[in-house]
């Protein structure tokens, strides 16, 4: 795997969308290069961050329902 193929995977991989071989693939190239290393490192605090401070916001419920109600086109 080289730099490209590593950083075209690196959101599946944060996200663990990727199978068990391509996650075992990312993670040596990860271990052996330090700039996808520090690539990663920074995408998964940056994620980490906006998670966090996204957390404790919800939608209010009318609006959930609406949306729910607008899927099953009633």
């Amino acid at each position: 795997m080289d730099c490209d193929d590593c950083l075209e995977r690196l959101y599946q991989y944060l996200d663990k969308e990727l199978t068990e071989g391509d996650v075992t693939v990312v993670k040596q190239h990860l271990d052996d290069c330090i700039g996808c290393s520090d690539h990663f490192v920074f995408e998964a605090r940056f994620i980490k961050k906006v998670h966090d401070a996204c957390a404790g916001d919800r939608a209010p419920f009318e609006l959930r329902e609406r949306i729910v109600l607008r899927l099953r086109g009633e």
